[in-house]
């Protein structure tokens, strides 16, 4: 409109001054081509403005919506750190680019339009280059390479586990081991392989209990000759089992004053072995020494009173020594006690008739 406004005023200026051509050659020349000139310059203006109005609605409304699809996004992968994005211009800017289009002139619009916005977006949208990775060091190399044999070396050195090899076992670790490996053995019906190694195991000691555990074996079943090979006088009288049990083995082959002699030499304390007293006491009795044999037997209710065979032992013991009163209260209080065998209850009750009745 302002270009419009200017085109208009200067024709009205050209029209009032119309002696400027003759007040220079000193006649009044009449303007015969005004009315047309001034004709062309308003339709030439129009013609302009309507250029570039449809120039202005052709170029810059499109390309304002299709901008966003059209510029390409930044690839965060590659490290670009600017982000470039288009956005639609608020209406402010479009009435100020609406008006700086008017103002501008109309050729250098027509002749050098304005570049579009969208084609700075592709140059800068180029990735940049990676940066190279940093170089592994050389003071990595010899960390990788350096062999470490030591470190386990230096523990083992002052391990004490050499020394606990070299501690031998005593003889009586040695013996009860060997003694249950005897046992495993002789479960197995392996007499043979027992007696060998007990054999090698009595060169260097004297094994009581490995010794034990195989004369047993054979007492039990009835092979007294060879239990009592492995019950020597020596070895028996260092120990109270198998003192007893050489006593045992002599009793069985008839030789009941050596085996009451055997258990004699050396009578262990009730509590701590009160079999031994039981078979001391036993074989007392069946010798005919009814006295000793009470004493045992005293002995052994006054360590523990709620065995009833003791007290049957006892009422035996009295009762051949002629004292039928403590006889029937010995044989009233094992009648009295739990544990008695079926036979021996049988015979204790028949022994308490027969003193009531005497």
């Amino acid at each position: 409109m302002s270009l419009l406004n200017n085109a208009l005023r200067e024709a009205e200026q050209r029209q009032s001054r119309p002696d400027v051509a003759g007040a220079y050659t000193g006649a009044v020349q009449h303007n015969r081509e005004g009315p047309p000139r001034l004709i062309f310059l308003v339709v030439l203006v129009i013609l302009v403005l309507a250029g570039v109005g449809v120039y202005w609605f052709g170029t810059t409304g499109p390309a304002m919506q299709e901008t966003p699809a059209v510029v390409p996004q930044p690839d965060r992968e590659q490290g670009q750190v600017e982000r470039i994005a288009v956005e639609k211009p608020d209406e402010d800017e479009a009435v100020a680019q609406q008006s700086k289009a008017v103002t501008e002139p109309a050729p250098e619009r027509l002749l050098e339009p304005e570049p579009e916005v969208v084609e700075q977006p592709v140059a800068r949208a180029a990735p940049p280059e990676p940066e190279p990775e940093p170089e592994t060091t050389q003071t990595e190399m010899p960390l990788a390479k350096a062999p470490a044999p030591k470190a386990p070396e230096e523990p083992a050195a002052s391990s004490p586990q050499p020394m606990v090899k070299i501690t031998p076992q005593t003889p009586e670790a040695i013996d009860r081991r060997t003694a249950r490996e005897l046992e495993a053995l002789l479960g197995n019906g392996q007499m043979t392989q027992a007696e060998r190694r007990l054999a090698a195991l009595t060169q260097t000691q004297k094994a009581p209990l490995s010794r034990f555990a195989v004369a047993r074996t054979l007492l039990v079943d009835g092979d007294i000759d060879r239990a009592l090979g492995w019950l020597p006088p020596d070895a028996a009288a260092a120990d109270a089992n198998l003192r007893m049990l050489r006593a045992r083995a002599l009793h069985a082959s008839g030789q009941l004053d050596a085996a009451v002699a055997t258990l004699e030499s050396n009578v262990p304390a009730v509590a701590e072995l009160p079999a031994y007293r039981v078979t001391l006491a036993t074989l007392l009795q069946q010798q005919g020494q009814g006295q000793e044999a009470a004493a045992q037997w005293a002995e052994l209710i006054a360590w523990d009173d709620s065995r009833a065979p003791w007290w049957v032992g006892l009422a035996i013991a009295l009762e051949d020594q002629g004292e039928i009163r403590g006889a029937a209260r010995a044989y009233r209080q094992a009648a009295e006690l739990p544990g008695l065998p079926p036979s021996l209850a049988d015979y204790v009750q028949r022994r308490l008739a027969s003193l009531r009745a005497g």
